[in-house]
């Protein structure tokens, strides 16, 4: 990852690693900057109690990793949880209202900025002693990932999952085609599949979240990953040259993706992958929750992103973690803290992994002997990345990632032909929200 270095409001550490030695669930830290003052409510009844069932807020709410969230909690074995799930765009748009309304004793969230927003309102509980427990199993690079800025760790990982394009192999056999290493070939490829009858890329974007990925790949293959940390906090301009390249060369590939994205959800494109309509789909390995156990699944492969730049390569990866953390005054502290220390383990990562084999333990003993060809290729893509990032929406402030960024992404779909106006816009409102 990049060098540690200070940017961002209030010259916020940005914790990173650029070396390829991390193995085993290593993942960098996202770009951290400063974020807007809230009023921390937390939980109104007070908290600390060690009585009745643990509660857990999941926002796991699809098929797949909601019976993975199941299966583990019925493992944990010492009490019941309740399991309280909640669909998670929802979640995720009110996740400030649930944590400042009284939130469940431990909840579902994501590493990076994500994570850091909330531990500095105060609006998450400090988990540093479990971290005591529980901090031998994990690399130094995940640990960073669950610490915030005053030093002490507030998140659990369980798994990370690489965004690629995914393709299906018996789809790609019967063609004949083959993955392309550069963004030329890859356009060749997709006019190919165009004339072949298949939609070249699946794309839904009604979420607004799923265009970020493609986003970021372009930025970083075309910038460099040091210019996509520095454009996240806020010290790049985003109607400079570099990013307009970025949205000229995406305006170039639209019409190789699915038309009407924004009326499209992830899993309603994974599908159209699925029934062999589409070709190709820019996700992450969370994809494969669409395919059915077995055959379909066993037919889904990917490959990294294609080269823009050859003086800037490949080697940056998109791969965002997901886990745990606390409420700041949980009903039942002692049940809540126990909790987080099982699921710390390789033990429940495995057991979520059984029923979602679409990501990888975050855990250095994780049980990898199980993994399918989907996961061992996913590990060995994150382990051999020079510089890996979390994801737009993470690596960046939440307030500008969900009041900017989702609209913005969005109008460029709409209207993809006022790349410069776009980006004007997108620079006034960066400078409102970050100053300067």
């Amino acid at each position: 990852m990049m060098s540690p270095r200070s940017y961002g409001a209030g010259g916020v550490p940005a914790m990173a690693i650029r070396r390829r030695t991390l193995l085993k669930g290593m993942l960098g830290a996202g770009a951290l900057a400063g974020v807007p003052a809230l009023s921390a409510c937390g939980d109104d009844s007070g908290g600390g109690g060690g009585g009745g069932p643990v509660t857990f807020g999941s926002n796991w709410s699809d098929e797949v990793p909601k019976g993975g969230i199941q299966a583990m909690m019925d493992a944990y074995g010492k009490g019941k949880v309740s399991i309280n799930t909640i669909e998670h765009q929802s979640f995720q748009e009110n996740i400030n209202n649930y944590l400042q309304g009284g939130p469940d004793d431990v909840f579902g969230w994501f590493a990076g900025n994500r994570m850091q927003f909330f531990a500095e309102q105060g609006l998450v509980g400090d988990i540093s002693d479990v971290w005591a427990d529980i901090g031998g199993g994990f690399s130094e690079a995940m640990k960073q990932q669950s610490t915030g800025k005053d030093g002490k760790q507030y998140f659990v990982p369980i798994y990370y999952y690489p965004w690629a394009v995914f393709y299906r192999k018996s789809v790609w056999q019967e063609k004949g085609y083959e993955p392309p290493t550069t963004l030329d070939d890859f356009k060749t490829l997709a006019t190919q599949m165009k004339s072949d009858g298949l939609v070249p890329v699946a794309f839904g974007d009604s979420d607004g979240w799923p265009a970020m990925g493609t986003f970021d790949y372009l930025n970083m293959r075309i910038n460099g990953y040091d210019f996509h940390v520095e454009l996240m906090a806020g010290e790049q301009a985003w109607d400079s040259a570099e990013v307009k390249t970025v949205f000229d060369t995406w305006r170039g590939l639209l019409p190789l993706h699915q038309p009407d994205a924004l009326g499209r959800t992830w899993q309603e494109a994974a599908q159209s992958l699925l029934r062999k309509e589409s070709g190709m789909y820019v996700l992450g390995m969370f994809v494969g929750q669409q395919f059915p156990e077995g055959a379909e699944r066993d037919d889904l492969d990917f490959f990294a992103f294609p080269e823009v730049d050859s003086a800037v390569g490949t080697d940056a990866v998109e791969a965002p973690i997901d886990g745990v953390m606390m409420a700041p005054r949980p009903r039942n502290e002692s049940g809540a803290r126990d909790l987080l220390r099982y699921l710390g383990t390789a033990k429940a990562e495995d057991t979520y992994l059984k029923s979602d084999p679409n990501n990888i333990g975050a855990h250095d003993d994780a049980d990898t002997s199980g993994y399918n060809a989907l996961q061992k290729k996913g590990q060995e893509l994150v382990s051999k990345a020079k510089s890996i990032s979390q994801f737009l929406d993470r690596d960046t402030r939440p307030d500008f990632a969900s009041t900017v960024m989702i609209p913005s992404l969005q109008e460029f779909i709409r209207n993809p032909d006022d790349v410069d106006g776009l980006t004007k816009k997108i620079e006034d409102q960066k400078k409102s929200i970050f100053g300067g």
